[in-house]
């Protein structure tokens, strides 16, 4: 069997090692500087059955993401609530919410660009005021928001204190919208994911490991192919 790839080896002051496989089924490695390369390789073969299940399972979630055609009668998600497209002939805007997710006839030959322009617009407007809400809760404060077109990463929190969000969160149910933007926040306070750090997110969610089994589960419907 081949070596398994490290695909990105940080190193830190750290005590010891971590082994982490993304949504994007890369094996990223943080080990102490003290680490030599052989013990890190003998680490990485202890965990192989691990690692190699791990990347199978991400590798298998990618091939199901939704590949979409953008023609009335799909199914879209906004918060976690499914919406047929409809085409209709008089709208004030290119899309526009109700019991439908409607779009102009006007832009349907390019109902994809405008679509997606729609939910970056949900998502900044969204999650911005979610975001202050849960910051005046907790004393805490950012510096921006930033939307983005992220497809492994829901959330993250710059060094400046900019707190990053893809578009393709808008998409699920609003508690865990509001996991990702309290898992944000308290990078604010933690910038790393030790037990003080969980131990935050705890106290704001308590329930917090329930939506992200969700994201795990369903990440594959967030956005399109």
């Amino acid at each position: 069997m081949a070596e398994i790839k490290i695909d990105q080896l940080i190193r830190s002051h750290r005590r010891t090692i971590g082994l982490q496989i993304t949504n994007d089924a890369r094996l990223i490695v943080r080990a102490p500087h003290s680490a030599s390369e052989g013990f890190i390789r003998k680490l990485i073969s202890r965990k192989e059955s691990w690692i190699i299940a791990k990347q199978d399972f991400f590798k298998q979630r990618q091939n199901k993401a939704v590949i979409r055609k953008f023609v009335p009668g799909e199914e879209f998600l906004f918060l976690g609530e499914s919406y047929q497209l409809v085409a209709v002939e008089d709208l004030p805007k290119a899309v526009v919410l109700g019991d439908s997710l409607m779009i102009s006839s006007v832009v349907l030959a390019n109902a994809r660009d405008h679509i997606e322009n729609w939910y970056k617009d949900q998502a900044l407007a969204y999650i911005s005021q979610r975001t202050a809400n849960y910051a005046i809760m907790t004393g805490l404060k950012f510096q921006s928001i930033r939307i983005n077109s992220a497809t492994t990463r829901w959330g993250s929190c710059g060094y400046k204190d900019t707190l990053n969000f893809t578009w393709r969160l808008i998409m699920a149910p609003i508690k865990v919208v509001d996991y990702v933007i309290i898992h944000e926040l308290m990078h604010l306070k933690q910038k790393n994911h030790s037990r003080k750090f969980w131990a935050e997110v705890a106290q704001m969610m308590p329930d917090y490991k329930q939506e992200e089994r969700w994201l795990k589960h369903n990440s594959h419907l967030l956005g399109w192919a």
